[in-house]
């Protein structure tokens, strides 16, 4: 573990605070303050990921070792570490919120691996910094869980996204009001060591446009393109155009993440622009959730319940609404409205075309036919059934290259339906729609072979559904890690069949319903 190399180019080539110090403050004219984790009581591997640690260069020996959970519980430090937190600001529901920053995560430095790739280690819940406003810096188990299981189940998805290096828990309680109703507890503390190329967002862009600090504004754009967009430094020498193909290669990443999450059908649940990743990473995973039975109004944040802003179909527009926030932080320094308004379309139409080739291949046809007689109604259908007849959109899908396009039946779907009224009132139509799909399919005449394959990798079997991930926390904080493993590797082939694990592919069993952590979550954690 000692071996990691580190190469900090963000605190070495931006500004730092010049105040030293946890004390809570406004900060100006910087990137970020030095600030060290706060040292924990006990701290305890609780989980990690092996994938992860290969990208680093650790051997299992390092992650057994006695000092990786006191490195990665925020008790010491490596040479060459440089902690910090960042500053940044944001829109937060729609309503510009001024400076938030790294209320309790803090950066260890970045780590260079074998192949030369960059690796941000930085901990979730490692004690107060000067962004924290009134918190304490720590973050409870059953969040850290939640970050840690969805952060690796992402990337098995193919989805973009953060990674989530360990788990560590703290020894020690923390005090939260998971409803903010005045039921205030204390829960089992914990610490994710969360890993990723960046952790620059949109609001880093956006607190230094909103103080008019430009020259700062430009410097954190072109290191940015610099360090973490190499190709367009090689591709345009001009670094006026630089900065317009860096936002456009945004756009793209973004529209990309997006259609994503549509297609697996993950809600994000807080889109504030400061958890929007530069990178196109799905990043910051709170009171996020998955969708059990399709409903395109669905949105597992508390905080969200009445406006359901970040609500489940939202999401695409909402990005485009975030990257517009970013366009206006960016154009004193770029200084091209046309430039920009192009770079918005650009994640419109890649939006738009990598949703619809995402759903071509989860539906298992070669081609797509655009128009209201086409494909498009077709999906247009299909999706107001499944919502209709509250149908679980995993199990659907995943069935969906089982039926046999020739004599379709709904005999495959009988555990994909939530309510028996709900699913008699849609059943002939969608029975209809089944027919209708299996024509499309018979007469494009595709070896049913390759199809169901082609489905099967872009329909998983096995989701982060919520109550699964509440089933771990559960667990974990009766002190039993076994079902966290189970979930965790079963979470790492989710296009796979894995006998013996019939239960995390189960749809989301009633008790579940309506109960905390399992239906609608808070950002308390």
């Amino acid at each position: 573990m000692r071996d990691l190399q580190f190469d900090n180019r963000f605190v070495r080539e931006l500004p730092a605070d010049p105040e030293a110090g946890r004390n809570v403050r406004q900060v100006h004219g910087a990137c970020y303050s030095r600030v060290e984790p706060t040292p924990v009581r006990a701290a305890r591997l609780l989980a990690w990921s092996s994938e992860v640690a290969d990208l680093l260069g650790l051997e299992e020996s390092d992650i057994l070792a006695p000092g990786f959970a006191e490195v990665f519980g925020g008790n010491a430090l490596l040479p060459g570490m440089e902690p910090y937190a960042a500053c940044y600001g944001g829109h937060q529901f729609g309503n510009w919120a001024g400076q938030l920053g790294d209320g309790r995560a803090i950066t260890l430095g970045e780590t260079i691996n074998a192949h030369g790739q960059r690796w941000e280690l930085q901990l979730k819940g490692a004690g107060p910094t000067p962004y924290s406003r009134r918190a304490d810096g720590r973050a409870v188990l059953r969040s850290s869980i939640r970050e840690f299981i969805c952060s690796e189940a992402m990337h098995h998805l193919g989805v973009p996204t953060t990674r989530a290096l360990s788990l560590v828990g703290t020894g020690e309680d923390v005090i939260r009001d998971m409803f903010y109703d005045g039921h205030a507890r204390p829960e089992p503390g914990a610490i994710v060591c969360r890993v990723a190329p960046s952790f620059i967002r949109f609001g880093s862009f956006e607190i230094f446009a909103a103080r008019g600090e430009e020259p700062l504004l430009q410097q954190l754009i072109d290191f940015t393109i610099d360090r973490d967009f190499p190709e367009l430094v090689h591709a345009e020498p001009d670094p006026g155009q630089r900065r317009v193909r860096w936002f456009e290669e945004v756009c793209r990443r973004t529209a990309l993440m997006v259609a994503h999450w549509m297609r697996v059908g993950f809600v994000h649940g807080v889109m504030n622009t400061d958890n929007m990743s530069i990178l196109g990473l799905t990043i910051d995973y709170g009171p996020y959730g998955w969708i059990d039975d399709f409903d395109p109004d669905w949105t597992p944040n508390t905080t969200d319940a009445s406006g359901r802003r970040y609500r489940f179909g939202n999401q695409p527009h909402i990005a485009h609404w975030n990257l517009w926030q970013l366009a206006n932080a960016i154009h004193p320094v770029v200084q091209d409205s046309a430039a920009l308004e192009r770079g918005l379309a650009i994640y419109a139409q890649t939006q738009e075309a990598e949703y619809r080739r995402m759903m071509q291949a989860k539906l298992g046809l070669a081609q797509w036919r655009p128009g209201e007689a086409g494909d498009d109604a077709l999906l247009a259908r299909l999706l107001r059934l499944l919502k209709a007849g509250e149908v679980d959109m995993t199990i659907f899908f995943r069935r969906l290259a089982d039926i046999d396009p020739a004599v379709p039946t709904l005999d495959l779907l009988e555990d994909a339906f939530y309510d028996p009224a709900r699913r008699a009132a849609v059943e002939p139509e969608l029975l209809g729609w089944l027919r209708e799909h299996g024509a499309r399919v018979c007469a494009e005449a595709l070896p049913a072979g390759p199809r169901q394959a082609g489905m099967n990798r872009a329909n998983p079997l096995y989701v982060a559904r919520n109550y699964l991930a509440q089933q771990a926390i559960d667990a974990a904080e009766a002190g039993d890690l076994s079902e966290l493993q189970a979930l965790h590797d079963v979470l790492r082939r989710p296009y796979d069949e894995q006998p013996g694990c019939e239960r995390f592919a189960a749809r989301r069993p009633e008790w579940a319903r309506n109960r905390a952590g399992c239906s609608m979550l808070s950002c308390s954690s």
